[in-house]
């Protein structure tokens, strides 16, 4: 039987795996007729807020409209400076540009990729209210040192953790906690192919207090305190119910997508090891990864060698992210010459990112490994 084709991310194969489950559940909605607010979205805010071990659960319809609520429930004014990291998505930054506050852009830890507190520290001014860590590839950022900034300097926490949703994050006093509950306020998406995706767009915002979960219940929709009621100035962001039917049945198998995300990564560790050109992921002693990426560097500069070689072999691959966001044309006059973020510009320069899923087989990935090795005459 010949192998399956080698996908980035195979979320055909993982549906398929479900397939009754899921079918099902997107019945029950279409003969429910009810496709907005309908039965499942509470259902899986409450079962969402239940594995996170977090008060309260909003869903919203996308990972960037749950960054943009968090900064409106927070009441940050035109001109307010927040501080996060370059080395990620443009999303972060593009709503803190687009809610006229100050994008103030950090470097990041060279071993795990996420904001380095040491710099955020640096940054900190007068005008900052803000800070924005992004859980990169599945890996958490340095939270406890992260927060003690915060308290130190009255600042608000908001983590983005669109990467790593199951990620359990170690408190140096033996406390576990789920990334994204951590802060005042967490985000995430639930974008296809994120470790917990839906099948179209979707998001939600978390929190433990109970004037800041008001709020932003009322800020995703419309304003308003109650139907026609507008107190505030809000915003039209809903999870569809058939998504949240979806995510519903995905939820129950999330602890199995990231077992499955972690064998391939022990796998590629345990086979690329060895290789001296290579540096494999960090895996920070505070945190447990979940592998949303599983991303290299290259010691010697064949990053974009050894993709063209890779695609030629049918396995793809990807670099997140080559254009860091302060070098993004959106940013540049701002910070063409007042930046310097030496880790953030040697990653991306230097990083890419292998296959990786919860549907890939010892044959695939014995494939990816011996081509990666005939690339570097291993």
């Amino acid at each position: 039987m010949p192998m399956r084709p080698i996908q980035m991310v195979d979320t055909l194969t993982q549906y398929h795996r479900i397939k009754s489950e899921i079918d099902n559940a997107i019945s029950d909605v279409l003969e429910s007729a009810a496709y907005i607010n309908g039965k499942a979205v509470g259902e899986f805010a409450e079962r969402l807020s239940s594995y996170l071990h977090v008060k309260h659960v909003i869903p919203c319809a996308n990972g960037t409209d749950a960054l943009q609520i968090a900064m409106m429930a927070l009441d940050l004014k035109p001109g307010d400076e927040v501080i996060t990291p370059s080395f990620t998505f443009i999303s972060t930054a593009e709503v803190i540009a687009l809610l006229r506050l100050k994008p103030v852009f950090a470097d990041v830890d060279p071993k795990t990729f996420c904001i380095d507190p040491a710099d955020v520290k640096k940054r900190v001014t007068p005008k900052t209210r803000a800070i924005i860590p992004v859980h990169l590839f599945g890996q958490a950022a340095a939270m406890q040192e992260i927060l003690d900034i915060a308290d130190q300097f009255n600042l608000f926490v908001i983590e983005d953790n669109a990467q790593a949703i199951g990620c359990d994050y170690l408190f140096p006093g033996g406390e576990s906690r789920k990334t994204g509950t951590l802060g005042h306020i967490g985000t995430t998406s639930f974008y296809p192919s994120k470790n917990l995706g839906a099948f179209g767009d979707g998001g939600a915002v978390f929190t433990n207090d109970d004037m800041l979960a008001q709020k932003i219940r009322m800020i995703a929709n419309h304003g308003q305190s109650r139907r026609y009621y507008h107190d505030i100035v809000g915003c039209n962001s809903r999870l569809d119910t058939i998504q949240a039917a979806i995510l519903n049945i995905k939820l129950k198998y999330l602890e199995n997508y990231i077992h499955a995300r972690r064998t391939a990564a022990d796998y590629y560790d345990e086979r690329l090891k060895e290789i001296p050109e290579i540096q494999i992921p960090y895996r920070a002693p505070y945190c447990r990864h979940v592998f949303h990426q599983y991303t290299l560097i290259l010691q010697y500069s064949k990053r974009d060698e050894l993709q063209q070689y890779l695609a030629a072999q049918g396995i793809p691959s990807m670099i997140y992210y080559p254009v860091p966001c302060h070098r993004q044309k959106m940013f540049l006059s701002q910070n063409e010459n007042t930046v310097s973020l030496p880790v953030t510009e040697q990653l991306a320069a230097s990083v890419i990112s292998l296959p990786i899923h919860s549907e890939l087989d010892e044959e695939q990935l014995e494939y990816i490994v011996i081509h990666i090795k005939n690339f570097f005459k291993i």
